[in-house]
């Protein structure tokens, strides 16, 4: 198998691994598509500028720079577009640009993405349990809504609430309690405090 063949194949298998793209979840979208194109080492297009154009006096490593470049635009181009729904292909202004593609899809779908988590915001703020399924399901309910928002770039994570005891007015510690005992313990047979009547040496002798 030719090394072009074998690209082609690689490029599509991970194309597969790319949730479909289909108006909704840029942010999620945008991740994969990322991530994927670093395990392909075709990202280069999308963390550089296209480098200057070649003339009679550029290097050979300039040549070879603007090759691997364009190698990854092209490469990268094809990636994103097998990654999103056809009726939303037809929206998006032609380019061959990358980066300019990227942001082209961003522009126009990322306000969705606003749309959406406000949806989820509000589903997750007006959330209670009623008992009609266990406290655990609803809490990872809640829990896949936070990560959700998290990944729209929404919300930041989300801290447990400490929970702080406040002593009411009139409830004293368990100890405090103790040693109020102590201090008020009082013999009956000498009247006096520290300890009781039938350990009283007075009472004994």
């Amino acid at each position: 198998m030719s090394t072009l063949s074998a690209s082609a194949i690689s490029l599509q298998s991970q194309a597969s691994s790319v949730t479909v793209f289909s108006g909704l979840h840029f942010s999620e979208w945008s991740e994969q598509v990322n991530f994927y194109l670093g395990v392909l080492d075709l990202d280069l297009a999308l963390l550089q500028d296209k480098p200057v154009d070649i003339t009679d006096d550029s290097t050979k490593d300039e040549r070879f720079e603007l090759k691997e470049w364009e190698r990854s635009n092209r490469l990268s181009l094809m990636f994103m577009r097998m990654t999103i729904a056809n009726n939303i292909k037809t929206t998006i202004p032609q380019t061959e640009s990358t980066k300019e593609y990227l942001k082209f899809v961003e522009e126009r779908f990322q306000s969705a993405d606003k749309s959406f988590a406000g949806t989820l915001m509000a589903q997750l703020m007006t959330m209670k349990f009623d008992g009609s399924r266990s406290m655990q399901e609803h809490t990872i309910e809640m829990t896949n809504i936070a990560a959700r928002l998290q990944t729209l770039g929404v919300m930041k994570t989300l801290k447990p609430k400490v929970t702080k005891n406040f002593k009411k007015k009139g409830h004293t510690s368990v100890s405090q309690d103790r040693k109020k005992d102590i201090k008020t313990d009082r013999c009956h047979f000498c009247k006096k405090e520290g300890h009781y009547q039938k350990d009283c040496l007075k009472r004994k002798a």
